[in-house]
């Protein structure tokens, strides 16, 4: 709060006790002028700030549909590229299951064909041992 100092010239007119009630006077004016400058720069930041959380929610809002937009093309290329994964792995598991299909018919082939030998050489030795 500031000093008022009334001149010397109207404390003579007025009187001791007129100044001071006049400088309380002005003093009061003053902070009441105060005040009402602060409740006046109170109601205009609240209206801004009520103004521009009002912008900064719809931004908000548009960013969540583009988030939203995005996540679903992202998930719609996900699935496709699962898809094509889940295609080429049931490929090479098609060509997998054949190709042990294959192996599997060649050692039963091999094993045929060495139970023949096996069965040749016995054969053959018995004959050869009971011939002596």
């Amino acid at each position: 709060m500031s000093v008022i100092a009334i001149p010397r010239s109207i404390r003579e007119r007025l009187g001791d006790e007129a100044s001071e009630d006049f400088a309380t006077l002005i003093n009061d004016i003053d902070l009441g002028a105060r005040k009402d400058a602060i409740a006046i720069a109170e109601e205009r930041f609240e209206r801004r700030l009520v103004e521009e959380t009002g912008k900064l929610r719809v931004d908000i809002g548009k960013l969540n549909e583009r988030i939203s937009v995005e996540i679903g093309n992202v998930n719609g290329r996900i699935s496709v590229e699962v898809g094509k994964l889940n295609e080429r792995i049931s490929e090479e598991t098609g060509k997998l299951r054949v190709e042990i299909a294959n192996c599997k018919a060649d050692i039963i082939k091999w094993m045929f064909l060495f139970w023949i030998g096996q069965t040749a050489v016995m054969v053959a030795l018995f004959k050869f041992f009971a011939v002596k």
